[in-house]
């Protein structure tokens, strides 16, 4: 047996890249995962702001209050967002995925 004869291909290959859909499907789900600490950032920007008891003027509760539903509403937005593409997807993922063949 030739040394060259062991290192033939078995004729199927994994793919080296992921399939665009496949792909796609994780980057969202690597976005839906990251969506809790953007609104914990975007949260916590309040505190930074000033409080009025220096020379600078403060921000009033009022606005601080709007700022902090907003946020929290767009958070709920956003997810589900991600929760209907998320769907959109699976649904539309449903084929077997295709594999490779060595040329011949």
């Amino acid at each position: 047996m030739k040394p060259d004869e062991d290192r033939k291909p078995s004729g199927v290959r994994p793919s080296l890249f992921l399939e665009r859909q496949s792909y796609r499907r994780r980057r969202l789900s690597d976005a839906a995962r990251l969506l809790p600490f953007l609104g914990a950032a975007l949260l916590a920007i309040p505190l930074l702001w000033p409080d009025g008891q220096g020379t600078q003027e403060g921000v009033s509760l009022s606005s601080a209050i709007f700022y902090i539903f907003t946020c929290w509403a767009a958070m709920i937005v956003a997810s589900l967002v991600f929760g209907f593409a998320a769907r959109r997807m699976r649904v539309h993922d449903e084929s077997e995925p295709e594999t490779d063949r060595w040329q011949r």
